[in-house]
């Protein structure tokens, strides 16, 4: 009983795992939130903690 639990677990998470893989659930949207410069993300449409990067 507890090999099936362990081994549900496991696919359950593997499948997440190739979910959080794939790019066409926001890649692009979390690609161009980094800053230009320096490769941080950016949080809100203020400019980079750098001082180099403009607004998002």
């Amino acid at each position: 009983m507890i090999f099936k639990i362990v081994t549900l677990f496991l696919v359950v998470m593997g499948v997440l795992a190739m979910f959080g893989k794939m790019h066409w659930l926001g890649g692009k949207r979390l690609g161009n939130a980094k800053c230009r410069h320096c490769g941080r993300y950016q949080i809100g449409r203020g400019p980079c903690s750098c001082g180099k990067g403009g607004t998002a």
